[in-house]
């Protein structure tokens, strides 16, 4: 039985009616939830940055391509991990997609093992992806509710910058440093100088760069 959360889809692009309806039950059959379209115009009518899940798609099609539905995808800033379907012939084509940030491909014929492994893994990665993208959204939320000093201080810090020369560069007392620094690390929930760098550079990675 698959792991994927309840609203994952597994969103499959493919001309070919007998094996998108062959794909269809077996991935039903083992407990995913199956979106199937026969055209990349198809999918392109109700795609939604929202989707979850991944999307299996064929390298091969009558009108656009799954390549060219690939290309389209990427300049949306598309979140779904993207398997292709490929034919030998095809074979190098999928590889330059991966290199371009696909996923992974599959050569036909492929067995059920195989194809469902290559799901199970899109599936896990578009989840750490969403959940990586949660934190920074709470991050970046944190970050705005620094005041300017604050997000100074912050900034110093980060930099490897001790409280007296954060005092000095700053024209404050050390104690205001020093409460400065505990209220950025109550607000951004850290516990130590180590959780609040990572919290940063998830928020914020030019912060890094100083």
């Amino acid at each position: 039985m698959s792991q994927e959360e309840p609203d994952q889809c597994v969103y499959l692009v493919d001309d070919d009616e007998a094996l998108r309806d062959s794909l269809v039950w077996l991935l039903e059959s083992s407990g995913y939830k199956v979106c199937a379209y026969e055209s990349a115009e198809a999918f392109l009518e109700v795609f939604d940055l929202e989707m979850s899940g991944c999307l299996v798609l064929d390298v091969r099609m009558p009108g656009m391509s799954g390549l060219e539905l690939f290309e389209v995808l990427r300049e949306r800033h598309c979140p779904l991990p993207v398997v292709f379907i490929t034919g030998h012939g095809d074979v190098p084509m999928a590889v330059k997609a991966v290199k371009r940030g696909a996923m992974d491909y599959i050569e036909k014929p492929f067995g059920d093992r195989d194809i469902r492994g290559l799901i199970e893994d899109s599936l896990a990665r578009d989840r750490q992806e969403r959940e990586r993208r949660l934190q920074e959204g709470e991050t970046a939320r944190r970050l705005s509710e620094l005041t300017q000093r604050e997000r100074e201080v912050l900034d110093l810090i980060i930099a490897g910058k001790l409280n007296k020369q954060i005092a000095d560069m700053l024209g404050i007392s050390i104690k205001t440093v020093e409460v400065h620094r505990a209220r950025v690390m109550e607000k951004m929930g850290a516990n130590s100088l180590a959780e609040l760098v990572q919290s940063v550079i998830a928020g914020d990675p030019a912060a890094m760069r100083m």
